[in-house]
């Protein structure tokens, strides 16, 4: 697992990257963060852990961009029941739904590519016999013959 990048957050809601000694915008977080490293925003007054506020921040931000985030009725019981339901739900539940559909993801991911790897493993004779199965096969044939009839009239 890749170490923490070590962010700190200052009042004016600026981050800085404490190992490149340099400001890093929410978008350069996001992106490595796409990339499979891990971040941990502490605010530098207090040294409080920032990091899921950020991290929300940043989610919001692109659901801005894209005008989209999540149904207004989840949004409705997400303020309506706050802190109540919902917290166990998002830490239990959608972290354990979410990981297992990427893992179903990945997992027929790989069987696809597998069915193409073995389709192009066909012997000769398999792809002649599929060829041949093929309900249009006769109409290819006669057209070829045909075209190839008629570049031989022309010839003669």
């Amino acid at each position: 697992m890749p170490e923490k990048i070590l962010l700190k957050k200052y009042a004016n809601r600026r981050l800085y990257d404490t190992k490149k000694s340099r400001y890093v915008t929410l978008n350069e977080v996001a992106e490595r963060i796409r990339n499979g490293q891990q971040v941990e925003i502490i605010d530098a007054k207090t040294k409080a852990d920032v990091t899921a506020f950020i991290l929300t921040q940043i989610v919001l931000e692109e659901a801005k961009n894209k005008n989209v985030l999540l149904p207004v009725p989840l949004l409705y019981m997400i303020i309506q029941y706050g802190d109540n339901v919902l917290v166990d739900f998002f830490e239990n539940y959608l972290q354990q739904a979410f990981k297992s559909y990427l893992a179903y993801k990945g997992s027929m991911d790989d069987q696809f590519k597998k069915w193409l790897d073995m389709g192009m493993g066909f012997s000769e004779v398999a792809q002649k016999n599929l060829m041949e199965a093929n309900p249009f096969q006769g109409i290819f044939e006669k057209l070829t013959k045909e075209k190839k009839t008629g570049k031989e009239e022309d010839q003669e």
